[in-house]
C-alpha cells in the first residue's frame, strides 16, 4: 500500500461550502481510500457564516486537517477583484503557519498539492526550502489579460511547480496564452459520488421536502451577481407556470429573500449542506447554470445530471466541456435564451425524456472516481 504524504494547501475547504471544496473532500476521501497519508492546511470558513469548525480534525485512517482561524465572512467576494489585495488577504498567514508545522513535519511529506494561485505561491516557498515535490491544481478560468503583471506574476509561479493541472481546456488554454512552458501543463476532471448522487423517488422527496408537484427548476450555487441569479429570478418572473427553487449563500441572500416575497412561484432554501443535496436534485425537474462568466466547470451539474436532470445553462467557460447536446442545452446567458430553452424542455414533453433518460449514463461514463488517476499520476 502507497504511503506517500501529500500536503494539501488550500485557503477554502469544508466546511466552507462550495462545489470546490466539495472536490476536496472528495480528493483526500479517495486518496486516503488509495493509501496516501493526507495533511490539510486551511483557513476556517472565510465565505461561509454560522457553521462550526474544528482547528484539528482526524478522518478515516490518515486525513489529517488543521484550519487557521481567519476573518472576513464574504470579504473574499470583494477583494477577488483585486489580485494584490486578494493574495495579501489568502496567501501570507497561511505561508507563516504551514511553514512552522513543516519545521517539525516536512519528513511526513512527499508532495505538495496546491490549490489554486495563492496556495502555489506558498507551495514554491515550501518546496524551495524543504525539497519537495510540487503540483498545482486549478479551479477556475480566471480572465486575466494575458498581457498584465498579473498575468506574468502568475507564470512566475507556476513555472516553478513540477506539474500544473487545469479543470478544463479553457483554462489549459489560457495558462498556455501567458506564456507558461506547456510541456508542465495537464488536464484532469472532477468526479462525484454516484452513489449518494443518483436517481431516486421525486415524489418521495417533494412530499418529505414540502416542494409543490410542478415542474421545478433548481438553481445551486454561490449567490453572486456573476452566477446569474438575478437574469435566472427574470426568467423565473416571466415563467409563471413553472416553480424555480434556489439554494446557496452569499450576498445576493437578500435579493432572493425579496423576490420569494414578491413571486409566488420561487422558493430560497438559503445553505444546504452538500451531502443532503441529493434531495433537492430530486425534486427538481430541470437544472439551471446561468453563469454571466467563464465559469471554470460547475460541479454542480455533473452532481444534477446524475440525479436524472437535464441541464440549461451558460454556454461560457468549461460548461461545454463538462457536458454536451445528449444532457443540456447551452445558451449565450441572457434571460430572454434561458426562459426558451427552459420553456422548450416543460413544453416538448417528448424531448425533454430524451435528453432526462441520457442523463444517469453520461455522468456514469465521465465522472467516476476513476478521474482521479488523472491527478495521481503525477504524485
Amino acid at each position: 500500500m502507497n504511503k506517500e504524504g501529500i500536503l494539501i494547501l488550500t485557503p477554502f475547504f469544508s466546511p466552507n461550502i462550495g462545489g470546490v471544496e466539495t472536490h476536496f473532500d472528495d480528493l483526500v476521501v479517495a486518496l486516503d481510500k488509495l493509501g496516501y497519508r493526507v495533511f490539510v492546511h486551511t483557513y476556517s470558513p472565510i465565505t461561509t457564516k454560522n457553521v462550526s469548525w474544528e482547528g484539528c480534525e482526524r478522518r478515516e485512517n490518515s486525513i489529517n486537517i488543521r484550519r487557521y482561524r481567519w476573518f472576513g465572512k464574504n470579504l473574499f467576494h470583494k477583494v477577488e477583484k483585486f489580485p494584490a489585495i486578494d493574495f495579501l488577504y489568502l496567501s501570507p498567514y497561511l505561508l507563516v503557519r504551514v511553514f512552522f508545522w513543516m519545521i517539525f513535519n516536512s519528513r511526513k511529506i512527499d508532495v505538495i498539492h496546491a490549490q489554486g494561485f495563492n496556495a502555489a505561491w506558498i507551495g514554491t516557498i515550501l518546496k524551495k526550502i524543504f525539497k519537495k515535490r510540487l503540483i498545482v491544481s486549478t479551479h477556475a478560468i480566471y480572465e486575466v489579460d494575458k498581457n498584465s503583471s498579473t498575468a506574468k506574476r502568475i507564470v512566475k509561479i507556476l513555472n516553478k511547480a513540477d506539474k500544473i493541472l487545469t479543470l478544463s481546456r479553457g483554462s489549459y488554454n489560457e495558462l498556455i496564452s501567458f506564456g507558461l512552458n506547456q510541456e508542465k501543463v495537464d488536464i484532469y476532471k472532477y468526479w462525484i459520488d454516484l452513489n449518494s448522487f443518483k436517481i431516486l423517488n421525486k415524489e418521495k422527496f417533494r412530499e418529505e421536502l414540502k416542494i409543490e408537484n410542478k415542474f421545478t427548476v433548481l438553481f445551486v450555487g454561490r449567490l453572486i451577481k456573476k452566477k446569474g441569479i438575478i437574469t435566472l429570478a427574470e426568467v423565473a418572473r416571466n415563467l409563471p407556470e413553472i416553480n424555480f427553487l434556489f439554494i446557496g449563500i452569499g450576498p445576493e441572500a437578500e435579493y432572493l429573500t425579496k423576490i420569494e416575497k414578491e413571486l409566488g412561484n420561487v422558493k430560497f432554501l438559503d445553505m444546504v449542506p452538500n451531502h443532503e443535496l441529493y434531495k433537492f436534485y430530486n425534486v427538481a425537474d430541470l437544472f439551471c447554470i446561468p453563469s454571466q462568466y467563464e465559469e471554470g466547470f460547475g460541479r454542480v451539474v455533473l452532481e444534477a445530471v446524475a440525479c436524472g436532470l437535464p441541464v440549461v445553462g451558460s454556454n461560457k467557460g468549461a460548461i461545454p466541456e463538462a457536458l454536451n447536446e445528449e444532457v443540456s442545452i447551452l445558451v449565450d446567458p441572457n434571460a430572454e435564451n434561458l426562459e426558451g430553452a427552459i420553456r422548450k424542455l416543460y413544453l416538448d414533453k417528448e424531448y425533454y425524456e430524451k435528453i432526462s433518460s441520457n442523463c444517469r449514463r453520461y455522468a456514469e461514463e465521465n465522472y467516476s472516481e476513476k478521474n482521479i488517476k488523472l491527478i495521481t499520476r503525477y504524485y
